[in-house]
């Protein structure tokens, strides 16, 4: 048999396989699942094919699969955090929320949201106990048409000082997170902490991967927000100190010039928005407006 012949035996058994899992989802009764997984089967066997993947390698995808499911948890997700450094969580954002007419942009989630988070007042602190330098944050909740918002829910939560968030901590506590509402103008205020760099959880598997391909863990100093409102659509975002490190090299890729916020240095007694009392440190403020899209 000479080489032509072969490879072309070759590439009709490689197509068979690809004709014959096609085939197996013909039936599926619902249309959008059996577009997704006929692409993802097209997309994934090109891939292979492309790469000509040893089956040494597929064993070692299936091992490193493996060990990230046994890593998650209710406090980890090593499938998020997957998703992120691959760059599929942003792709998934922009896709899912185009370009709307002044709009806040969009970016990752990021894996260490949790449901029951405080209410905190307006002018509350989210820090909770958390330790870093403290941040008075604010701003108005508008529409696309420059109107206020109000009762807008806003939902935060960031790392402290160290680099990790509450769920990272063994103890079960509560600190860097919380919610609030804007007032009948649109406003909300709070206190939080000075965002500073941090590393994304890097002992498992997703970090063996980053240190394979020479990948940094760090994520570019952030605070998380959550804003939702009856009649539009619900915002996913962060805002990234001016700069903090990592703002070119952020392991998630989410970092958008749009959201790059200053973070203004108050000297120490500077007088704060509301009144408090510091002890002498210094602190922090940010204005950080916010503008919902209709919902479609």
């Amino acid at each position: 048999m000479n080489e032509e012949r072969a490879a072309s035996e070759q590439e009709a058994v490689e197509n068979d396989v690809v004709a014959r899992v096609l085939a197996s989802f013909e039936n599926t009764p619902d249309a959008r699942l059996r577009l997704v997984m006929t692409s993802l089967v097209r997309h994934l066997h090109a891939f292979l094919r492309e790469v000509r993947l040893t089956e040494t390698e597929w064993e070692s995808a299936i091992a490193f699969l493996t060990a990230a499911g046994h890593i998650t948890d209710d406090r980890r997700q090593e499938f998020i955090l997957l998703s992120d450094v691959l760059g599929a969580s942003m792709q998934t954002v922009a896709i899912n929320n185009p370009v709307s007419g002044g709009a806040t942009q969009a970016t990752v989630f990021g894996p260490f949201f949790v449901d029951d988070a405080p209410h905190v007042e307006r002018g509350g602190d989210i820090a909770l106990g958390a330790v870093g330098e403290p941040a008075w944050v604010e701003g108005v909740v508008t529409d696309l048409r420059g109107d206020p918002v109000p009762g807008a829910r806003i939902e935060v939560w960031e790392a402290d000082e160290d680099g990790r968030y509450d769920v990272q901590y063994a103890d079960a506590r509560v600190g860097g997170r919380g919610y609030l509402y804007s007032g009948i103008d649109g406003r909300y205020a709070f206190w939080g902490l000075t965002p500073t760099p941090y590393p994304i959880p890097f002992d498992g598997p997703v970090g063996d991967l980053l240190t394979a391909t020479a990948r940094s863990p760090y994520r570019a100093p952030h605070l998380h927000f959550m804003v939702s409102a009856p009649g539009l659509r619900t915002l996913i975002t962060h805002i990234f100190v001016r700069g903090g490190e990592y703002l070119d090299s952020d392991s998630v890729f989410g970092v958008k010039e749009s959201l790059i916020t200053d973070f203004v240095v108050q000297d120490a007694g500077t007088p704060t928005p509301d009144g408090r009392e510091l002890g002498g440190r210094t602190w922090s403020r940010a204005r950080f407006d916010i503008v919902l899209a209709d919902s479609e």
